[in-house]
């Protein structure tokens, strides 16, 4: 807080930056800071649209808590009705990733990492079809997630997140833990041939109902 009596200029409530993937958005909010710790608003309803181009629909929220080395992902929802999501770190730090899974869309395959923390409170913007994955970096990391749609198993899909044809830079110098259902996930090639990947025309109609 300062306490000298001048003042500088408002920071923009909210930045945003475009991924690598096609749809997909970092934001970092302003935080304040004073005496008594700080204030943030990881998301804002009015900055979102106007830079995603529709609201953004919530069913469900979600949080998980992970011991570092901790690995999930790369997870994704089948299409329709598909997920969007919005996450961010409340406690701890973790590297994200998202993933593009779209058949058809102009930036398939291709892949962008966040590094999230409760520092600058950034947020990524997973659209219908994206994968998601992240790592944990320290004990006791809290990822937060909006979703546009409620959890049903059946439709919940896993890709390996070791694929070779992924590529993804998961930290060298930790010890990584997965699930079970991660372990045994198929790779990009092979959810392609079982016909389990999102068509991108088909996530575009989905979001098209956000509007």
């Amino acid at each position: 807080m300062k306490t000298d009596g001048t003042h500088l200029p408002a920071a923009a409530p909210i930045t945003v930056r475009a991924l690598a993937v096609e749809g997909a958005h970092v934001f970092t909010p302003r935080v304040h800071h004073d005496e008594r710790g700080i204030f943030t608003s990881p998301l804002q309803g009015e900055e979102f649209a106007r830079a995603v181009g529709h609201p953004l629909p919530v069913a469900q929220t979600n949080h998980n808590r992970s011991a570092r080395g901790v690995l999930r992902g790369v997870h994704f929802t089948t299409t329709p009705p598909g997920q969007a999501k919005y996450v961010h770190c409340a406690r701890g730090r973790a590297q994200d990733f998202v993933v593009d899974l779209r058949l058809g869309s102009p930036t398939f395959g291709a892949w962008d990492t966040v590094a999230m923390d409760t520092v600058s409170f950034r947020s990524v913007y997973l659209p219908v079809g994206v994968g998601h994955a992240f790592v944990a970096l320290e004990d006791d990391t809290v990822m937060s997630y909006l979703v546009s749609s409620p959890y049903r198993p059946g439709l919940e899909q896993s890709l390996d997140p070791f694929d070779a044809e992924l590529a993804l830079p998961w930290p060298e110098d930790l010890a990584l833990t997965l699930s079970e259902r991660d372990t045994r996930a198929v790779t990009l090639a092979e959810a392609r041939a079982r016909g389990l990947l999102p068509r991108y025309e088909d996530c575009l109609k989905v979001t098209a109902g956000y509007a």
